[in-house]
């Protein structure tokens, strides 16, 4: 039976998919034994009922984000933090000094040119006080460090829970690495 996999991005830049990307052909390596059963690179839109491994980069920053990461938490046996923005909410928090209202005010008021009002769109999450890692939020099982993390680091990782183990990764990589 193929283990599945899901990958995901919250607030962060998508380096980590990138580096993902970059294992190449060890993908096929190990395609015969995993099926991608949510991704941004596929089409499926809503998350599974059960999935093995799901490797998430990114912050907890939206109400949205918020949403998605308890729901990929109560559905994922395996939850993977990926880069330095899922661990420690890196660049995104960068944010947190600055109270929401001022930052929507600077981007959609202060900055407009046409129109100086806050956008009332669906597709605009509303944005948390603070800005957070994913481990504040839901338990994590497996941090692997990095802005991006190395592909080999990913490709071992990933490796070593299909085999069934927790990958010990203390000399695989370091934060900022």
């Amino acid at each position: 039976m193929k283990a599945k996999i899901a990958t995901t991005w919250l607030d962060g830049c998508s380096g980590c998919h990138m580096s993902f990307l970059d294992i190449d052909e060890r993908l096929l390596a190990i395609a015969d034994r995993i099926e991608l059963v949510y991704s941004p690179l596929v089409d499926n839109k809503v998350f599974p009922d059960y999935v093995d491994v799901t490797i998430v980069e990114g912050a907890v920053a939206s109400v949205d984000d918020l949403a998605k990461i308890k729901k990929i938490r109560k559905h994922t046996k395996y939850l993977i933090a990926l880069g330095d923005c899922a661990i420690n909410a890196n660049v995104p928090s960068m944010r947190n000094p600055i109270p929401v209202q001022e930052i929507i005010n600077r981007a959609y008021v202060e900055n407009a040119f046409i129109h100086d009002v806050m956008p009332k769109h669906p597709a605009l999450p509303e944005l948390l006080a603070r800005v957070m890692p994913i481990h504040e939020v839901v338990p994590v099982d497996v941090f692997i460090p990095g802005c991006p993390p190395s592909n080999d680091t990913i490709f071992y990782a990933v490796a070593e829970l299909l085999d069934g183990r927790i990958p010990d990764l203390t000399s695989k990589t370091r934060f900022g690495a």
